[in-house]
C-alpha cells in the first residue's frame, strides 16, 4: 500500500481544501448572480369597499372599528417602503354603502383612491348607482384607469373614459391587467346604464389575454366583478378561469367573499389561474407576491390577508 509523507500529506490536503473553497465560492457566485437578476412584485388589491371612508363605528357589533381608508393608507404606505414593486388594484363596487355616496355622489371615493395611489380599478354593477353621467364626473377626480374589456361605452357619457387593458412595467416585468364587468340587464335599472353594451366576457377576455401576450407580459391579471361562484351557468371567476387561455390572477369582487387563500384552477391551456376576493366594505387588504427571474419567469411566492385595524 502506497504511503504518503508529512509534505504530500499537507499538499494534497491544501488541493482538497482549495478545489472545495473554489467551488464554494462558485456557487456563492451563482447564488449571488440569481439573486440579482431576481425581481419581486407585490399585487395589493381591494373589492367592493361600497363608499366606506371611515371605520365601523364603535358600536359592539364584530366589525367594529375596523376599515377606513385612513388605516389602509397607513398600511399600504408602509408595505410600499418595504417592498420595491408594488401594484395597487380595485376590483370595484366603489360606491354606494354609506352618507358619503348618498351626499356626494363618489367624489370623496374616488379622491381617497387617488390619494392612495390606486394603479387602476375595474367597474361594479354599484358604481353606475348615479348614473353613467355621475360616474364619468367622478372621474375627473381619478388618477387611475378605469379597466374593463367588455362594456362598449359608445355614445354614452362614459365613451373614451375607460380602456381595457393596461401594462404596467415594474422593474424590468411587464404586467397586463384588465378588467371584466358582471352582466348589467336585470342587475342595474336600464336608466342608470343606458346604452352600454354587455359583450361576452369570456371572448373578451380571451382576445385582451391574446394581445397582451404578444405583446411580451409577463404575468397577467383580470379585475374582475363577475362574482367568484354560481349555483347555475351564470359566468363566474371560476368560469372565466377555466375557460380562458392564460390570466395568472383574477381579482374578483361582487359576492363579497372573504377567502383565507386564493382558489386554483386549471385553465384551458392546462396552466395555474388563481382566483382570489377580500369580501367587502375595506376590511381587508390583499397581497400576493410573485418572483421573477431570467430563466424561471414567474413564482408564485405567496399570499395573505392584510386586516385593516381602523383609527376611532
Amino acid at each position: 500500500m502506497p504511503t504518503i509523507d508529512r509534505r504530500g500529506f499537507l499538499w494534497q490536503s491544501g488541493m482538497a481544501g482549495g478545489a472545495l473553497m473554489a467551488s464554494s465560492l462558485v456557487g456563492s457566485d451563482v447564488f449571488a448572480a440569481e439573486a440579482a437578476e431576481k425581481t419581486t412584485l407585490t399585487i395589493l388589491h381591494t373589492n367592493d369597499v361600497h363608499s366606506r371612508l371611515e371605520p365601523f363605528p364603535m358600536d359592539g357589533g364584530k366589525n367594529a372599528g375596523m376599515g377606513g381608508v385612513a388605516a389602509r393608507a397607513a398600511i399600504i404606505e408602509q408595505i410600499r417602503a418595504e417592498a420595491e414593486h408594488v401594484l395597487l388594484l380595485d376590483a370595484g363596487d366603489i360606491f354606494q354603502g354609506t352618507p358619503y355616496f348618498n351626499i356626494y355622489k363618489g367624489e370623496p371615493e374616488i379622491k381617497a383612491m387617488s390619494m392612495m395611489g390606486y394603479d387602476a380599478c375595474t367597474i361594479g354593477n354599484h358604481d353606475f348607482d348615479a348614473g353613467l353621467e355621475n360616474f364619468a364626473l367622478q372621474l375627473k377626480h381619478a388618477t387611475f384607469p378605469v379597466l374593463v374589456c367588455n362594456y362598449d361605452f359608445a355614445n354614452t357619457p362614459m365613451e373614451n373614459k375607460s380602456t381595457p387593458f393596461k401594462i404596467f412595467e415594474k422593474g424590468g416585468i411587464k404586467i397586463g391587467v384588465f378588467g371584466v364587468g358582471i352582466e348589467l340587464k336585470g342587475l342595474v335599472p336600464e336608466q342608470l346604464y343606458g346604452n352600454t353594451v354587455y359583450k361576452d366576457p369570456i371572448a373578451c377576455a380571451n382576445t385582451t389575454i391574446d394581445f397582451l401576450k404578444r405583446h411580451g407580459c409577463d404575468l397577467i391579471i383580470c379585475l374582475s366583478h363577475l362574482g367568484d361562484k354560481y349555483d347555475d351557468n351564470k359566468v363566474s371567476d371560476e368560469v372565466l378561469a377555466k375557460e380562458t387561455e392564460g390570466i395568472d390572477l383574477i381579482i374578483g369582487g361582487h359576492t363579497h367573499r372573504f377567502f383565507p387563500m386564493p382558489l386554483k384552477y386549471t385553465n384551458k391551456i392546462g396552466g395555474d389561474t388563481l382566483v382570489n376576493q377580500v369580501g367587502w366594505a375595506g376590511l381587508q387588504l390583499g397581497r400576493l407576491d410573485y418572483s421573477f427571474t431570467k430563466k424561471n419567469k414567474k413564482n408564485f411566492l405567496k399570499a395573505n390577508t392584510v386586516l385593516i385595524e381602523g383609527k376611532t
